[in-house]
């Protein structure tokens, strides 16, 4: 009677390894390959994105397909990898940028002329103002490789306009999935672009 017990006692603790055991190695898979939890921190997203809220990062398109103009974008800061920024892809690489009248102007192969893009996504009172990598009326070229990304809350926004471009390797994923507060549940939408 003893044995009979120990002995189920013993597999229902055998059982219970294996399965904390398979549920962490999903988690891990799933935290390194396909999808990892990250919290926005300040107003530089501000109103897209609130302090405190929670993202899930969706890390497999990127592997798939190019980043496109216009994803919220979470990636390793230039300047200190220990730190995950969230920010908007603005210029792709191999792009011109300048801002001109407080707007941001693309340069690229199939606009020469260059093209002012309509953010429709910024509140209309933003202006994008030039900082002291990308500066006020002055053209910058993105190297290969390389993004330029902008908060949406561009007056109190650290990014590539202070700082300068972000390299393929340091982009972390693609925002997917607002999952808190509770009310904020939603899907990202995609930024849309009038055609040129």
């Amino acid at each position: 009677m003893i044995k009979e017990f120990l002995k189920s006692v013993g597999n229902f603790i055998l059982d219970t390894i294996e399965t904390i055991v398979m549920a962490l190695a999903m988690f891990a898979m799933v935290y390194l390959f396909l999808a990892q939890p990250h919290q926005v921190h300040g107003e530089s997203m501000f109103p897209n994105f609130e302090d405190k809220e929670y993202l899930l990062t969706e890390k497999v398109s990127y592997r798939f397909r190019e980043p496109k103009r216009g994803d919220v974008v979470i990636f390793k800061y230039p300047k200190a990898h220990e730190y995950d920024y969230i920010k908007r892809l603005i210029g792709l690489p191999e792009e011109t940028i300048l801002l001109e009248g407080e707007k941001v102007k693309i340069f690229n192969d199939q606009h020469p002329e260059g093209f002012i893009l309509e953010e429709s996504y910024l509140n209309p009172k933003t202006k994008t103002i030039g900082r002291t990598v990308i500066k006020p009326g002055q053209k910058f070229h993105i190297p290969k490789d390389n993004y330029v990304m902008m908060g949406d809350n561009r007056e109190r926004s650290s990014d590539s306009r202070a700082w300068g471009t972000v390299k393929r390797e340091e982009l972390i994923g693609r925002a997917w999935l607002r999952y808190w507060p509770p009310q904020a549940l939603a899907f990202i939408p995609k930024a849309e672009y009038k055609d040129k």
